[in-house]
């Protein structure tokens, strides 16, 4: 493994923690909130670009580390659920409440894959290790986003 994909492999398991025998993508999830408290403390356009820029980061990276563990969705991979959670908190206060639902809802999303989220899952490489989880994201941040409008009616 030479330096390049040691680095690569690093980010894609979120510093090792997707290594973890215990929970890797929740682990992942919660390693994604202090970058979602960061996306939260600026305007919502630049958050939005840098969530886009994160998502392509996390196929590239993604892709990489498939390739190189010559495993089409390896469980190690979390930089995926970085990106998830980022989806689903974007936008939102940065606060308890919100960041409970969205974790929690992010995960069950995440988990249980309804349509279409695993559909998304077929596609090839980083493509389908990432967009399931971005998918799961906006689900989650979607529900949140109307369940806050019906409890201010």
């Amino acid at each position: 493994m030479n330096f390049r994909q040691k680095w690569g492999m690093f980010f894609a398991t979120g510093c090792y923690i997707g290594k973890s025998s215990f929970a890797p993508g929740t682990l992942g999830s919660i390693l994604g909130l202090p970058f979602c408290f960061l996306l939260s403390k600026i305007d919502l356009p630049v958050a939005i670009l840098g969530t886009v820029i994160f998502i392509f980061f996390a196929i590239w990276i993604a892709q990489g580390a498939a390739r190189q563990l010559n495993i089409k969705d390896p469980g190690c991979i979390v930089i995926d659920e970085i990106a998830g959670i980022t989806v689903a908190l974007l936008g939102l206060p940065f606060n308890f409440a919100f960041v409970i639902a969205g974790f929690v809802l992010f995960r069950f999303f995440d988990i249980l894959k309804p349509f279409p989220i695993r559909y998304l899952e077929k596609f090839k490489g980083g493509v389908g290790i990432v967009l399931d989880d971005v998918a799961a994201g906006i689900f989650s941040n979607f529900i949140i986003r109307v369940g806050f409008l019906l409890m201010n009616l």
